[in-house]
């Protein structure tokens, strides 16, 4: 479609009062991908794969990270093909329809509230942990610093995640560097498990990856630099995997499968030592923090680009969506309804299915009605038809053998 024609200028208009004001360094981008992956999916794997073992658990971040990458590439391109700062929901829209918006928009819904709920109960727990204040209390201490920098808006979050997601690499090459030393670390930890329990593994791993949902926020901070974004994509998703994988790995050699904990840093602090204890659990409280950041921001500026609500800087809008966004997780943590581990299974199942098919029918669409050529497009590679049915197979399948396992038909994975 041409640049010109008046369907292209009539959505631009519209839909332009999401542009961004500040831009976001590349750094800053790169960390904000480390910082929404690197949340509570990093704390709850070890406890996910504790049947399944290690090595299961390596195989799927391959797999699953390889993947992710790849759907992330083509909601990069569809951003860089359209003129208008549109959010995921919002490019559904236009490429797919309403039906694919409305699904988009709830795979967003329910990837954040499972997981800012996780980061609800798992805060309340480490710093229940820390300074023995109640959970509800802990959990309502990581709310106001949390819920503060959502506040401020995209350019606040990527300073934040940069200099915390610094900070967290430091603490954990520290506390792996440890875990080597300790004379009670065993290896052969790594190759127990059975592998009759790695599906379940998968749609957690699928939850770690869930930064898809940012990449059109990050767009808004690459406009004036666009070519930046799909690097930034691909380096902050490589740091993602070696921090998703070292991790567990020191966990399970320290402790063994048997004695991780559903949020893993306690168990992992004990073992080393008080310094460690503290150390470690900062470091889980940080890695909460920006990716609450990353999930909450995306989730509230995806509610303004569904609704049509105009700029998100408006600050009374801004602060009613901003009650949607982080109440009900709040709610939900202390309801007694769900779990830490179980809110990111049943978020990574719901929103791995639509994350899995909608970025394929996006780039379909922008390909054929975008109102941009850019100079970085995906590569033949990684757009072959074949591929593109392997990754909708996978998350087909694997959500089937959710369902079928909470029906009791199937193992479970912890």
């Amino acid at each position: 479609m041409s640049e010109n024609t008046s369907f292209s200028r009539a959505w631009s208009a519209r839909e332009r009062v999401s542009a961004p004001s500040k831009p976001l360094s590349f750094l800053e981008g790169v960390a904000m991908i480390v910082g929404t992956n690197i949340g509570a999916g990093v704390l709850s794997i070890a406890y996910a794969s504790s049947k399944a073992g290690f090595l299961s658990l390596l195989f799927w971040l391959v797999i699953v990270g390889v993947l992710t990458t790849i759907t992330m590439l083509y909601v990069a391109e569809s951003t860089l093909r359209t003129r208008a700062h549109l959010q995921l929901s919002g490019l559904a829209k236009r490429y797919v329809g309403g039906v694919g918006s409305w699904l988009m928009f709830l795979s967003v819904c329910v990837n954040s509230v499972g997981a800012l709920t996780a980061y609800m109960t798992g805060s309340g727990k480490l710093l229940h942990s820390l300074l023995g204040v109640s959970p509800a209390v802990g959990s309502l201490c990581f709310f106001l610093p949390a819920a503060g920098v959502l506040w401020l808006g995209l350019k606040a979050i990527g300073r934040g995640e940069k200099f915390i997601s610094v900070g967290m690499v430091v603490m954990i090459t520290v506390l792996v560097a440890a875990t080597f030393l300790k004379d009670t670390t065993q290896m052969r930890f790594l190759l127990e498990g059975d592998w009759r329990y790695m599906v379940p593994v998968f749609n957690v791993i699928a939850f770690c990856f869930s930064a898809q949902y940012i990449v059109p926020e990050m767009a808004r901070g690459f406009s004036d630099k666009p070519a930046q974004l799909p690097k930034a994509i691909m380096v902050g998703m490589g740091l993602t995997f070696v921090l998703l994988t070292v991790v567990p790995l020191s966990v399970i050699s320290l402790n063994g499968l048997d004695a991780v904990s559903d949020v893993a840093t306690i168990s992992w602090g004990k073992a080393l030592g008080e310094w460690a204890f503290f150390s470690a659990n900062i470091f889980a409280l940080c890695a909460m923090l920006t990716s609450y950041w990353g999930l909450g921001g995306s989730f509230l500026t995806n509610i303004f680009d569904k609704f049509s609500l105009g700029s998100d800087t408006q600050s009374l809008r801004r602060f009613g969506v901003m009650l949607l966004v982080v109440v009900p997780p709040f709610i939900l943590a202390y309801s007694g309804m769900v779990s830490f581990v179980n809110a990111l299974y049943f978020a990574g199942v719901f929103s791995g299915v639509i994350l899995s098919i909608m970025p394929i029918l996006i780039l379909k669409g922008a390909r054929e009605k975008g109102d941009i050529t850019p100079a970085w497009q995906c590569a033949d590679v990684i757009t072959h038809p074949v591929l593109k049915g392997v990754i909708v197979l996978m998350y087909i399948l694997s959500a089937l053998y959710a369902i079928v396992s909470a029906l009791g038909y199937l193992p479970a994975g912890w």
